[in-house]
């Protein structure tokens, strides 16, 4: 069995050998400790180990978003004119008018083109696209929206990389993921502002519809594409949840979220194809509408989301991915308590087989590399015994 069938069994609910596992660790230079405290003879060899199954892939367009801190994947998007980067302020601006902060660990839009920011506007105006109108920048959010237009989704080498993966994975090597983050809500607020997109679409909800109707019509023209190129999976990624519950009102979600969601999402069902969920935090209370529009596997799966009440309501009618604690037991337990987390999670989410096995969220550099070989060693040990949980 291929890393790609085995997760795509589980998105459908059929055997595997063993459960599938994808664990990203942020800081690679423990890889010599990690490896040492799994007895292997060096770090070239922990990519093996850790045997992750999925190959996540990116369009040129969002590129900038993720790899902002690589300086050399930079001066190529700015070569083929999908970023402008300023490198005094360490900002680099992609093809929607965004700027993202060079150097943070996390995303962080710190320049939206529709906020209004006459300081930032005339920072960022020299980055902008070439096709951006800077009339734009003078017009009120109402007018602004009628005006904005997102980049084409449909550029020729837009798929490169994905292309790319495709034809490296042909053989079910790895599984690849087309990546959908920076979604339909989260590219709203990243082109109008976090608490813009709150005060907006509460005062002027048709004139944040308008943006939003552009932002799906630019991600379902670039689903199809996907799937005519021959992605296996959708992808989509909205953070609309927080620690406690949802960052969204549930009337913000149901009348301006959802539809837009349900029209990408039917995209991929219609051709066939399952759909992958991303969203940080305890959404519990919009999985039964994401799940009734197609919604096939949920990633991350965090604590905070309650996981026995989890598996409770949602147990073998949706995939999970995620789960183990990175906030306490990973970065503060011991390596007995993260082996005793990792068993008790798979245990709980693997009953029934639906399940990717993962960290909660990437394993970033304040977890010890003795903890990340606890759990990745007991990953190894459990992963074949999921019939048995």
């Amino acid at each position: 069995m291929t890393r790609e069938e085995r997760v795509l069994n589980i998105i459908n609910g059929k055997e595997v050998d063993y459960l599938p596992s994808q664990i990203t660790i942020a800081d690679r230079s423990k890889d010599e400790q990690v490896a040492k405290a799994l007895g292997l003879k060096s770090g070239a060899e922990l990519d093996d180990y850790l045997d992750n199954h999925l190959c996540l892939s990116f369009t040129l367009c969002d590129t900038p978003l993720f790899y902002r801190n690589v300086e050399e994947k930079m001066r190529e998007l700015e070569a083929k004119g999908y970023a402008k980067v300023d490198r005094k302020n360490k900002i680099v601006y992609d093809t929607w008018g965004t700027g993202v902060q060079i150097g943070e660990d996390g995303f962080f839009a710190c320049y939206n083109p529709l906020q209004g920011n006459a300081e930032k506007n005339k920072m960022a105006e020299p980055f902008l696209p070439d096709s951006f109108d800077r009339e734009i920048l003078k017009m009120p959010f109402n007018e602004a929206v009628l005006a904005y237009q997102p980049p084409n989704p449909l550029r020729p080498d837009n798929m490169d990389d994905i292309i790319r993966d495709l034809k490296a994975n042909a053989n079910g090597e790895h599984l690849v993921v087309p990546g959908g983050y920076a979604g339909i809500f989260e590219r709203a607020y990243c082109v109008m502002g976090m608490e813009e997109f709150f005060v907006e679409s509460l005062i002027d909800p048709e004139s944040t519809a308008v943006l939003l109707d552009k932002i799906t019509d630019y991600k379902v023209a670039l689903a199809k594409r996907k799937i005519e190129i021959g992605c296996k999976v959708g992808h989509h990624s909205d953070d609309i949840g927080c620690q406690t519950g949802p960052l969204i009102t549930p009337s913000v979600f149901v009348d301006l979220i959802l539809p837009r969601t349900k029209k990408l999402f039917d995209v991929y069902k219609n051709a066939g194809l399952p759909v992958i969920m991303h969203s940080c935090g305890n959404i519990m209370q919009f999985l039964p509408a994401l799940m009734d529009i197609g919604l096939d596997m949920l990633e991350p799966v965090q604590p905070c989301m309650g996981l026995e009440e989890l598996m409770q309501r949602f147990g073998g009618k949706l995939t999970l991915w995620g789960g183990i604690d990175t906030q306490e037991i990973l970065p503060h337990g011991t390596p007995a308590e993260v082996a005793a987390e990792t068993r008790r999670v798979m245990r709980l989410l693997g009953k029934g087989g639906r399940y990717m096995v993962a960290p909660s969220q990437e394993v970033m550099a304040d977890v010890p590399a003795a903890n990340i070989a606890a759990m990745l060693s007991t990953i190894r040990e459990e992963r074949g015994n999921y019939r048995s949980f």
